[in-house]
């Protein structure tokens, strides 16, 4: 079916469809960055001959092949399905909280363990997303609370069933 040139909305002007083009470049460098670490995961096979570094690979396929998606889209007419609100902006610090959540997770996990660091990350992202729609954000207890009982069935389900082993804050295996 050919595209008809007036399907693409008004917004999606020269400068909107750089920007656009920009975010799938941008999600391709990432599957890009996570393809570069999942060289260094060994690739052992683990339980059902799963190595620990096949669902990087596979998170860095499917990123990168929507990042493909995006840029071919945005260079055929722009984001068509993308509803346009008139004065809407990006939402910066929601930005921030989620990019801190990420980036602390990274930094932290040797030290704190697979546990501590997952959680954090999960009460940081979620603080940020609660801010971005106006929502209560007063409430870290209950954040804290359901970022350890995320973490823990798979910090478990990794170490325990699968045999991979994760960073932990004890010998035991079990934090």
């Amino acid at each position: 079916m050919a595209s008809d040139p007036t399907d693409t909305p008004p917004a999606a002007s020269r400068r909107g469809t750089w920007q656009q083009t920009l975010v799938g470049a941008g999600t391709i460098a990432v599957a890009a960055g996570i393809a570069w670490g999942a060289v260094d995961i060994p690739s052992q096979a683990g339980y059902g001959g799963v190595g620990a570094n096949f669902l990087p690979w596979v998170v860095a396929a499917a990123l990168a092949l929507c990042g493909a998606l995006l840029v071919r889209e945005a260079l055929t007419g722009g984001f068509r399905q993308m509803e346009q609100a008139p004065g809407e902006r990006p939402n910066w610090m929601a930005f921030v909280w989620v990019s801190a959540a990420l980036l602390l997770n990274w930094a932290l996990i040797e030290h704190l363990g697979f546990l501590i660091s997952c959680a954090l990350a999960y009460v940081l992202a979620v603080q940020g997303l609660r801010r971005a729609y106006g929502k209560p954000h007063d409430t870290w207890l209950v954040d804290s609370a359901c970022g350890v009982l995320l973490s823990a069935p798979v910090y478990w389900f990794f170490t325990q069933f699968l045999a991979i082993g994760l960073p932990g804050l004890t010998r035991s295996g079990w934090i």
